[in-house]
């Protein structure tokens, strides 16, 4: 029985993803970038370029957030080459993740057509077509 495959990419995302929350938590100083959850990292094959999804707690502020961490992305980057052991640091980039509220939408939907769907169900138990 072989291994799964488990690209080097994954496995550095997946350390890009621990080490840029730590920094964005511990290291920055910028008071905008404080509220936020690194949710995944995208890493290109040649692991060059690391898409960081984020999301904010405040959503009112979030283009706030989004313009300080573009501000942070060189700081960030600085960061990681200190603590990876890389031959090139990625450039970092940061996403807005919206798959959260995507799927609390569709949670919603699917709530909405389960009730929808219950009433018509306990109305045919209560009535059965002889």
């Amino acid at each position: 029985m072989s291994k799964a495959a488990y690209k080097r990419a994954t496995r550095v995302a997946d350390q890009i993803r621990v080490e840029v929350a730590d920094i964005l938590m511990r290291k920055t100083k910028d008071p905008r970038v404080r509220f936020v959850t690194v949710t995944d990292v995208e890493v290109g094959d040649d692991l060059r370029i690391a898409r960081v999804f984020v999301t904010t707690l405040d959503s009112a502020r979030e283009g706030e957030v989004m313009e300080g961490l573009a501000k942070a992305a060189g700081f960030v980057r600085t960061e990681l080459g200190r603590r990876l052991r890389l031959r090139y640091t990625p450039e970092v980039m940061f996403v807005k993740d919206t798959s959260g509220p995507r799927g609390d939408r569709v949670l919603a939907l699917l709530e909405e057509a389960e009730k929808k769907a219950r009433p018509a169900a306990t109305e045919e138990e209560e009535h059965p077509a002889s």
